[in-house]
């Protein structure tokens, strides 16, 4: 029963034997040419040919394409099914351009309307994101990137707004993430009906952060630090404005932990936000979350290593926490900040929701305090099964996190005198409940 299944870091590397199977056998027969090929021509002619379009747009950056390419090819030594998982999705993130560049010819008012107003949910990965998101999300006002629509965020042919066609894809791409990884859903679920990170927009101009969470691209994810963001940013505009067209609301509900390291665009480029930094021990988040990339990454590679994994993504949490401190301190007159306590939010998820609205000017009605009730309680803690995660596992302890995250646990112990008294160190909360930081 999938409620009573225990998901461990330590076991990241258990696939089906049916999954290993297919790698094996498939890997034998590469000498006689089936090895699926990542070559940038091909994947860009492949996309034009199944949505019979041709223009990628006139701001089509290719060397990101190129950069990863070369990553995959070079560096994350892919198994079969691994490169064809790639295949397929870098074939459709271009087939998503191809069919928004076509919307955007004909019909031009949509990139005329404003992008709604929103609340971006920042946190770290692991510190209570979805749990928040998914609730606000079920507000009927609010507009949430649901995951069919973060695959597939343009129509295809013959569907226009209705996404039937897309529901059934992510639908399908489901069930086979439940196949191949069947504790996947423990650590983080993947509905097809449910919200998810709108950082799968990113992907589709090739500059996110996704790639090196689902794989070992180094060469990829060093060039990209030291790459300007802006036209990642720019096109998610212009796919949010195409999903506000299709299914209208009143503001955005928006989450993924990739904002921290940018919040610079995502301040300059989404406009009227309210940002959403939710706070957890980084010595309980980090492990979780590098359990949740080692799992990722067996869908891709049998060459996983749990060290690699822990040594590229602590440091890079800290570079992401130190860019997003910085910002927030040089710019604290022109930004909205609403600081959430992940403690707060599973022990009082309702004077966590108060406060939010509060800080936009916004009232929680008795109707829809019952819906957040219902959307909390449809989604509760081991609905999939329980995640057990260890700093031993991946051979880092405490003071190598602290290394690089002391200035963040320092920043968080600042805060002290504004919430209730909250000691980071121990994650212990106290009764009295958090208030919010709006700069």
């Amino acid at each position: 029963m999938a409620k009573s299944r225990v998901i461990k870091s330590a076991n990241f590397n258990n696939q089906p034997f049916w999954f290993k199977g297919i790698n094996t056998v498939w890997e034998k027969t590469y000498s006689i040419g089936t090895s699926i090929k990542l070559d940038k021509d091909r994947l860009i002619s492949s996309a034009r040919k199944h949505t019979g379009l041709n223009d990628l747009g006139k701001d089509f950056w290719d060397e990101p394409l190129e950069r990863l390419l070369y990553s995959l090819n070079n560096e994350a030594k892919l198994h079969p099914v691994g490169r064809f998982i790639s295949h397929k999705r870098i074939e459709n993130l271009l087939s998503v351009r191809l069919r928004a560049e076509n919307y955007f010819k004909k019909y031009p008012e949509i990139l005329e309307q404003p992008l709604y107003p929103g609340m971006v949910i920042i946190g770290l990965q692991r510190t209570g994101t979805t749990k928040l998101h998914r609730i606000l999300a079920s507000d009927n006002d609010t507009r949430a990137l649901l995951s069919w629509e973060a695959l597939n965020p343009a129509p295809m042919n013959g569907e226009m707004k209705s996404g039937e066609k897309r529901i059934k894809i992510a639908k399908l791409n489901e069930n086979a993430l439940k196949i191949m990884s069947p504790g996947f859903f423990a650590i983080h679920p993947v509905e097809h009906l449910a919200p998810e990170e709108d950082v799968l927009l990113l992907d589709v101009s090739f500059l996110s952060t996704t790639p090196e969470a689902i794989t070992n691209v180094p060469t990829y994810s060093g060039w990209l630090e030291k790459t300007d963001q802006s036209p990642a940013y720019e096109y998610t505009v212009k796919l949010l404005k195409l999903l506000q067209w299709q299914r209208p609301a009143k503001r955005w509900v928006l989450k993924t932990p990739h904002h921290l390291e940018f919040l610079d665009l995502a301040h300059k480029y989404f406009g009227d936000v309210q940002f959403i930094w939710t706070h957890r021990n980084v010595h309980e988040a980090i492990p979780s979350f590098l359990s949740m990339v080692a799992h990722s990454r067996i869908l891709f590679s049998n060459d996983v290593d749990a060290n690699e994994v822990a040594r590229h993504w602590v440091r890079k949490i800290g570079y992401m926490l130190s860019n997003a401190m910085d910002f927030r301190t040089k710019n604290e007159q022109q930004i909205r900040i609403t600081d959430v306590l992940y403690k707060d939010l599973v022990s009082d998820s309702r004077s966590v929701l108060k406060r939010i609205y509060n800080n936009q000017n916004l009232e929680i009605s008795p109707e829809l305090q019952k819906i957040f009730e219902v959307a909390e309680h449809s989604n509760p803690r081991g609905k999939y099964g329980f995640h057990h995660y260890s700093h031993e596992d991946f051979g880092i302890d405490n003071s190598f996190i602290d290394e690089f995250t002391i200035p963040y646990q320092m920043f968080q112990k600042g805060l002290k005198s504004i919430y209730t008294p909250f000691d980071f160190a121990q994650g212990d909360c106290q009764t009295e409940r958090s208030r919010s930081l709006i700069l």
